[in-house]
């Protein structure tokens, strides 16, 4: 276990023995009654920045359809647009965890908004392809760093026996921005010519930059981060982000990232190709409709808000492994068990509830297994790192189905995967309960 002894004592403790009786009557009722102020305006910064991160994101795939038909582009031009923002997220939450460990986390969350929200509007006045590749691009560098910067933010801020519900209630915040893309989608649809609406759409993604007017204003460094960054004043050092691949850590970022990369192949494999294969095997047509987003979208939110509760009641690593067995039951039993429209109707919601809430207690997870001084690295590099081979997988599957029928390779792949997350648990220490520390390890 790469902590220093008094933070492997603490959380061990922590996570072992029973709670106090003024914690236990601290815990009673809705845990939000019993946050700070601060802590709830760090809340609310954070849950608002992950949701118009995703509104963000989501809302080119519901533009896909008129952007076709306007330039007369390709799928496969839309499809490596949509493949350049998840490349430049990874890259971004790696590149803002590092500032944000030498600049504040703060400061490069608000910096992160700004970035994502200029490239989003920029988009809107796009004539090409090429343009819009290259804005949607630029926009994915913030979408990565934002959650990256985010979760630290709120890791190191909400109390220890509430981490895991707060950080997945932000995490629980892309289904709400997701929801809102649908919402507006239609909305402007309804009411504006497609030619037009697409562009409007985009436009009105500049607004989530007035958020950062309220990060300045209502929301402070975490006393652990101030502290750390004292510690490393008195000494002279600096925070260096290569030390997560030091000996010290090397085993956790190595493990941490294959985590995360299991979790995102296996998202990326069901919800690239599943859709398909339903559509052009079993012939469904639900999948297309309203209702059956609504359901998806429902049934996400759910699982994130449960999955949270969990992660801090029967720890992380049975959470991630509980959700990621489920996981291998859903897609086996969606390429294997013939469903019709109306079974589809009522599967959208667990497909939602277990794909969407197994990450509900990553943000947490991430941020209890390295120390202070590179807590946004270490964070930033493992999931975007899985990130970055969880979206070869699609493409794997792909390779696959040329030779061997595609409901098979989607349920090999996505099996496969979510097993990798499994081992992944089961090697890693349990973190629940942790008290995060502004000591750093004893390594260079």
């Amino acid at each position: 276990m790469n902590t220093s002894p008094s933070e492997h004592l603490a959380g061990h403790a922590a996570a072992q023995q029973p709670p106090s009786p003024a914690a236990a009557n601290a815990d009673k009722g809705l845990w939000l009654q019993h946050t700070s102020p601060a802590e709830r305006r760090t809340l609310t910064a954070a849950f608002a920045g992950y949701a118009v991160d995703g509104f963000d994101y989501m809302i080119y795939t519901f533009l896909i359809p008129t952007l076709i038909a306007a330039w007369s582009m390709s799928k496969a031009q839309a499809g490596y647009i949509a493949t350049g923002a998840l490349l430049t997220s990874a890259v971004g939450g790696w590149l803002a965890g590092v500032l944000a460990d030498r600049h504040g986390r703060v400061r490069v969350l608000q910096w992160t908004v700004l970035w994502f929200a200029a490239f989003t509007f920029l988009s809107g006045f796009t004539t090409s392809p090429e343009q819009l590749f290259f804005t949607r691009a630029m926009q994915g560098f913030g979408m990565g760093g934002e959650w990256a910067v985010g979760s630290v933010l709120i890791a190191e801020t909400i109390a220890a026996r509430h981490r895991g519900r707060a950080v997945g209630l932000v995490q629980s915040s892309w289904a709400v921005g997701w929801a809102a893309s649908a919402l507006a989608f239609w909305g402007m649809y309804s009411v504006l010519p497609p030619e037009t609406a697409w562009k409007v759409l985009f436009w009105i993604g500049i607004l989530p930059a007035l958020l950062t007017l309220y990060v300045r204003r209502n929301v402070k460094e975490p006393a652990v981060y101030v502290a750390a960054q004292a510690r490393l004043r008195e000494t002279g050092q600096k925070s260096n982000f290569l030390r997560i691949f030091h000996p010290s850590l090397l085993r956790t970022t190595v493990l941490a990232s294959l985590l995360a990369a299991g979790m995102q192949g296996a998202y990326y494999s069901v919800t690239t190709w599943l859709p398909t294969f339903l559509k052009t095997e079993r012939h469904l047509s639900v999948l297309g409709t309203s209702t059956y987003l609504l359901v998806l979208i429902g049934g996400s939110f759910a699982g994130y808000l449960t999955s949270a509760w969990l992660s801090d009641a029967i720890g992380r690593r049975r959470c991630f492994m509980l959700f990621a067995a489920m996981g291998i039951v859903l897609v086996l039993s969606y390429t294997q068990i013939p469903v019709t429209d109306s079974l589809m109707l009522l599967l959208g919601f667990p497909l939602g509830f277990f794909l969407s809430g197994i990450f509900s207690g990553m943000g947490a997870f991430l941020s209890e297994l390295f120390p202070s001084d590179v807590r946004g690295s270490g964070q930033g590099f493992t999931y975007n790192f899985g990130r970055a081979i969880g979206a070869a997988c699609p493409a794997l599957i792909g390779e696959l189905s040329s030779s061997h029928p595609l409901g098979q390779t989607i349920g090999w792949v996505g099996a496969a995967c979510y097993a990798v997350v499994i081992v992944a648990a089961l090697v890693l220490p349990e973190t629940r309960g942790r008290e995060l520390s502004a000591d750093a390890d004893a390594a260079p």
